[in-house]
């Protein structure tokens, strides 16, 4: 067999692959005396059906499954051997048909291919490279709202005769027109956008009305939910007035900082006092931070890699591919989501390269404590006081990781934490620190 590649450019080639009788026979002939053994067929005993009726009746359709067989394992070694960095798959050059040949095991098999190469270029992380990291800071008025959280997790429910910010009203709304719509359900103070209506529900008691614009009260989404109708219809209401009548007034009460609030929230009984608590919720609140702190800078590598590295790409071979491999993709939904599929490809081929050049290894084991550790992370937020055990945790993992693409996420997130690491070690780190109302403002640019 013969293969060969020529460049048409610095990313588009040509592969040929010539394919004689010696090459593929031995082949096509194990896999008829396989199917001969396997076969069923009238007249003949299971297993005892000739070879050669196999080969009448099924020899081309043999002959067509074992070449494509042999043609792409061995232009995947071609591929292999020459370090050649190929887009995508191998696709048939425009033109290529198999109806020039007889399939009668005597043809000499000429084919061509054509195939994507990525750019070159140099990955532009360097010793001289400086990224800042922040470090920051856990103000008061986060660990406030953070406190007050916990203890209305674990608070009771009041029915107070009137009304203040935050409570969620039992109430009826009803359109002000003839026929029109009437829900009663639950209304959260706190939800409502414009600071003008919300003042109008503080301060009601039970029968009390007052008149509402719902369109400036709810998004539409809440707005849909709560008049139990769809999106479409809420954002189309000819009427947005609607009269709020309260039936019941509703408070989440926080719970008192004791013993028994303590040992919901921290089992282990290392934590008696408030303030044990307290310094317990500002360790949880900066941790929490520096993964925002390790996210932001991993956006920022991600944005300078993206920007510094300008590189063409072979798109007219990539949109064909696209197209080939999902065949239920219009042309237009392709072209409109090309630009996202471009930025992907390139920071993979660009983490391919680091994890290369460093020779970065993902290890399953590594997949595994991953996915114990999202696995750990879901379990703690339904419950906080369930502690799975290390063998439950590997049970989970393994019927995780028993879904391919979930095993495939898990991998691409592991050699991502691995190429993060070594930029980190690569690059210049400066530490500094924030508070969190700057850090949110930093995000939002």
């Amino acid at each position: 067999m013969n293969i060969s590649h020529q460049n048409i450019d610095n990313i588009n080639a040509n592969i040929s692959v010539e394919i004689t009788p010696e090459d593929y026979n031995p082949q096509v002939d194990k896999a008829i005396k396989d199917q001969a053994k396997k076969a069923k067929l009238p007249g003949f005993r299971p297993g005892m059906v000739p070879t050669g009726h196999i080969r009448r009746m099924y020899g081309k359709s043999i002959l067509f499954d074992e070449i494509n067989k042999l043609i792409n394992d061995k232009i995947a070694e071609y591929i292999g051997e020459q370090k050649l960095e190929v887009l995508g798959q191998p696709l048939p050059a425009d033109g290529e048909t198999d109806e020039k040949y007889n399939w009668d095991f005597k043809d000499t098999f000429n084919f061509n291919y054509e195939i994507g190469i990525a750019p070159e270029f140099e990955t532009p992380f360097t010793g001289e490279t400086e990224f800042t990291e922040y470090d920051i800071q856990a103000d008061e008025a986060t660990l406030t709202e953070r406190i007050k959280n916990l203890r209305r997790s674990y608070g009771k429910m009041t029915n107070p005769e009137v009304s203040e910010e935050g409570d969620v009203l039992y109430a009826t709304l009803k359109q002000d027109k003839e026929d029109g719509i009437e829900k009663t359900t639950s209304v959260r103070t706190d939800s409502i956008e414009d600071a003008k209506i919300k003042k109008s529900l503080v301060g009601l008691k039970k029968d009390d009305t007052v008149k509402i614009d719902v369109k400036k009260a709810f998004k539409v989404a809440d707005l849909a939910r709560i008049l139990g109708i769809n999106e479409e219809e809420a954002e189309n209401l000819d009427v947005t007035n609607f009269e709020l009548t309260v039936k019941n007034v509703n408070r989440l009460e926080e719970s008192d900082l004791n013993q028994e609030f303590f040992d919901k929230l921290f089992p282990d009984g290392d934590v008696t006092t408030a303030e044990q608590f307290n310094e317990k919720v500002k360790e949880e609140v900066e941790n929490l931070f520096k993964q925002n702190a390790a996210q932001r800078l991993r956006n920022d590598m991600y944005t300078f890699g993206m920007e510094k590295v300008d590189a063409k790409f072979p798109e007219a071979f990539l949109k064909k591919w696209l197209q080939a491999t999902n065949p239920n993709l219009k042309a237009e939904e392709i072209e409109e989501g090309f630009a996202d599929f471009l930025s992907n490809l390139k920071w993979t081929i660009i983490e391919n390269r680091i994890v290369t050049a460093n020779n970065l290894e993902v290890k399953y084991d590594e997949v595994v404590d991953l996915a114990k550790e999202r696995i750990y992370a879901q379990i703690k937020m339904y419950n906080i006081n369930e502690e799975p055990t290390d063998e439950q945790l590997q049970q989970f993992a393994m019927q995780l990781l028993a879904d391919r693409e979930q095993a495939n996420r898990l991998f691409e997130e592991v050699k991502a934490l691995k190429v993060f690491d070594q930029l980190k070690n690569t690059v210049k780190i400066k530490s500094k620190k924030i508070d969190y109302d700057k850090f949110e403002k930093l995000d939002s640019k």
